[in-house]
């Protein structure tokens, strides 16, 4: 194939990333943010669609891009039923299914629908790689307590891989031969067991750690009732879960900078919010390293909050005793989705076409 220039979108519950690369080389790139007061005026995560594609067009405008160029677009995974790893080519059956029947709220669904609308109209494809309900679980994981509700498979996966591989490979090792705890710690916490290559076990902002903007998990009694008391309707649960639970229900920010300042100006309840949030991450890694028996070579942190010298310190305190912490601040999902999509085009990887009714076991 000739040249391969590629659109990357990769849009966060807090900001919308976007990128240019041509034949592996990254041009140009913006990070915009979104600040909790953004975000609240959109009831549902489709809603943001408009207001998110113009953040983008507006992107291309300033650089100037000439889009005939583009051979592809590289969308970041959204909530889709359990999915295989890899690249899937976005098709209408996908969207449907983002739009009308997703496995949950997040941003990260937005963009395949504006990638996939931009494609048309440029008459190329999108593709997304490595998606967040990708699914590796082991069998026991997946047995929740109740046959009614299954544990779904679902985390930064795109990132945590392609940081695992950067760990893996800077200790001389390769990583399908280590067992590694991946933390990703960004508007919303995951933290997955990758086991030889292979993410065996998760513990996501639904059965685990509160984030700066999900509340984990919940007690169950005192959350039927919620749900029945007749005061909310599922979106509105959904949202105080998903969006606008953690530090954003407690402290109304989801600003971890934010809330460090407080702690740091003597806000005891602010500190007392905060150090949850990290007890209950401590808690999420050591429950993963006993499914492997303690032999872990290695606890990865990574994502936007790993740059904090606050959180750090004091998630380091409570884990050492298993293994010492490894911090790999940012994300590499962008490299990661430009890589993957480049290694479909140039024919070193095959992309599934989306169907609903997939089985993967």
């Amino acid at each position: 194939m000739g040249d391969i220039n590629l659109l990357v979108i990769n849009p966060g519950s807090t900001s919308t990333k976007i990128a240019i690369y041509e034949n592996g080389k990254e041009l140009y790139r913006k990070n915009l943010t979104h600040s909790a007061e953004t975000i609240a005026q959109y009831p549902k995560i489709v809603d943001q669609v408009p207001f998110r594609k113009a953040e983008v067009e507006k992107f291309l405008d300033e650089i100037a891009y000439d889009m005939t160029k583009l051979t592809a677009i590289a969308c970041r995974g959204g909530s889709l039923p359990p999915i295989h790893m890899g690249a899937y080519e976005v098709n209408d059956e996908m969207i449907d299914v983002l739009i009308y029947r997703p496995s949950g709220q997040h941003a990260s669904s937005l963009a395949a629908m504006i990638g996939y609308e931009m494609a048309k109209n440029l008459g190329i494809k999108a593709y997304i790689y490595d998606g967040n309900t990708a699914d590796e679980m082991d069998d026991l994981p997946r047995i929740s307590g109740c046959p009614l509700v299954d544990k779904l498979s679902m985390g930064h996966f795109l990132n945590t891989k392609a940081v695992g591989r950067m760990y893996a490979e800077s200790i001389g090792k390769k990583y399908e031969e280590l067992n590694l705890i991946m933390v990703h710690t960004g508007g919303g916490i995951s933290i997955g067991l990758h086991k030889n290559g292979v993410i065996v076990d998760v513990c996501t902002d639904e059965d685990g750690t509160m984030s700066p903007e999900r509340s984990g998990g919940l007690p169950s009694i005192g959350m039927a009732k919620l749900c029945f008391s007749g005061k909310y309707t599922f979106d509105e649960v959904s949202a105080m879960v998903r969006g606008k639970g953690g530090l954003t229900a407690y402290l109304g920010t989801n600003d971890v900078r934010e809330v460090e300042k407080r702690i740091a100006d003597g806000d005891e309840y602010a500190e007392l919010v905060y150090n949850a949030m990290i007890y209950k991450l401590a808690k999420c890694i050591g429950g993963l390293a006993t499914a492997v028996d303690g032999e872990i070579d290695g606890i990865v942190v990574t994502g936007g909050i790993a740059h904090s010298k606050m959180f750090i310190e004091k998630l380091e305190k409570r884990v050492k005793f298993i293994h010492p912490l490894v911090v790999i601040p940012g994300e590499y999902e962008m490299e990661a989705l430009a890589a993957g999509i480049t290694r479909v085009l140039n024919g070193e990887e095959t992309a599934r076409i989306y169907k609903e009714d997939e089985k993967l076991r």
